[in-house]
């Protein structure tokens, strides 16, 4: 018990140093981060571009994006969150303006990254070069997540594993699916 306390103080220690990062480049930059992983748009765009001008490879890095996000989004906001219902971060702790915006729902786990790292990690897997291109936004949204105050960092935490587990499903089911069915 006494581990899981300081790993709680810990865990609002850095949600608010994160959020009280104060830079010209961090107000102009994360804003456009949020508004354009919300709701997946920056994953789809991504998919649509891998899949117009990728041939083959982009197709198939596409598809298994697309897929293992969905599969994420579904464990994270169907599963987890109805699960362990945990309230975001005060709005005292954020000094920027950006609290107003947040969601109501549990700010465990976060959405938003396990998208991301599905999706990144699912597209790395079939084309490397496209998944690296991706990673540079997958980080700039857990950060924006933890600036904005929408979570915490162990939030932004879970969200990652819980996309590397989707996008590891992702990559395994079809022959999982071909020995079960031996």
């Amino acid at each position: 018990m006494k581990v899981l306390a300081g790993l709680r103080g810990h865990d609002h220690r850095l949600t608010r140093r994160v959020a009280a990062w104060d830079s010209p480049a961090a107000r102009r930059l994360l804003p456009a981060v949020e508004e354009a992983a919300a709701h997946t748009k920056l994953w789809w765009a991504a998919a649509v571009a891998m899949a117009a001008g990728g041939g083959w490879r982009g197709r198939k890095a596409a598809a298994a994006g697309v897929l293992a996000m969905t599969v994420a989004e579904l464990l994270a906001n169907g599963v987890a969150k109805q699960l362990v219902e945990r309230r975001r971060p005060p709005a005292e702790w954020i000094p920027h303006g950006d609290v107003a915006e947040r969601p109501d729902s549990s700010s465990f786990p976060s959405g938003h990254t396990a998208a991301a790292v599905a999706f990144t990690a699912s597209v790395a897997a079939s084309w490397p070069w496209a998944g690296a291109a991706c990673a540079v936004p997958t980080v700039l949204v857990a950060v924006e997540r933890l600036h904005s105050g929408a979570h915490y960092p162990s939030d932004v935490v879970a969200g990652a594993v819980i996309g590397g587990g989707a996008a590891a499903l992702v990559r395994r089911a079809p022959r999982l699916l071909i020995r079960c069915l031996r």
